[in-house]
């Protein structure tokens, strides 16, 4: 279990009592239910999300401390990434500011900052910046970034897109619109 106090299951994650943080669990689940067992003991039971990257958390499981954001808030992380950059912290922040609660955005936060072991902070900039412009706002885009090696690639500016040749098999909005002449709306 990560420090989050969420298990990943299947390609979500539900809670568990933060007091296990860092214990090992048994995961079990149904079609309809994702149970946690602890020494054999039922220490948390969700219904399962099918929507793949989803947080299932239990108020109750939330420790006070994430509840008051003590010690690892929202602020801390930026703070940290912002060592990194400015560019690493505003991705920290879009992640954190996406999630209902931004504790569900600390696993790809510290996932974005762990990366700066692997790679430079020049590196982690670039990336970060691609990130942005392709409004990419994740662990896992920031580093398929960074291992295809396009944050050495500039980011184009948006170019206009290329007008569209006149064809006689090309139909326009009018045709799927029913606004062509002798066509009824359905």
């Amino acid at each position: 279990m990560n420090i989050d106090y969420h298990v990943a299951v299947d390609g979500n994650y539900y809670s568990v009592p933060y007091q296990l943080v860092r214990e090992e669990v048994d995961v079990r689940f149904t079609a309809s239910t994702v149970k946690v067992l602890h020494k054999g003991e039922r220490v948390a039971s969700h219904r399962r999300s099918y929507r793949c990257g989803q947080y299932v958390t239990a108020t109750e499981h939330m420790p006070r401390a994430h509840q008051k954001h003590l010690e690892w808030s929202p602020s801390r992380l930026v703070n940290w990434a912002q060592t990194i950059g400015p560019q690493t912290a505003g991705l920290v922040q879009a992640i954190l500011a996406a999630r209902p609660h931004p504790e569900h955005g600390y696993r790809s936060c510290l996932g974005i900052i762990h990366l700066s072991r692997l790679y430079s902070a020049d590196r982690l900039e670039a990336a970060a910046a691609r990130a942005f412009a392709c409004r990419a706002f994740s662990y896992r885009s920031l580093k398929s970034i960074l291992e295809a090696g396009l944050d050495k690639v500039p980011v184009a500016q948006e170019e206009a897109p290329a007008p569209v040749p006149e064809h006689a098999n090309l139909r326009g909005a009018a045709y799927f619109t029913g606004e062509k002449a002798g066509c009824l709306p359905c």
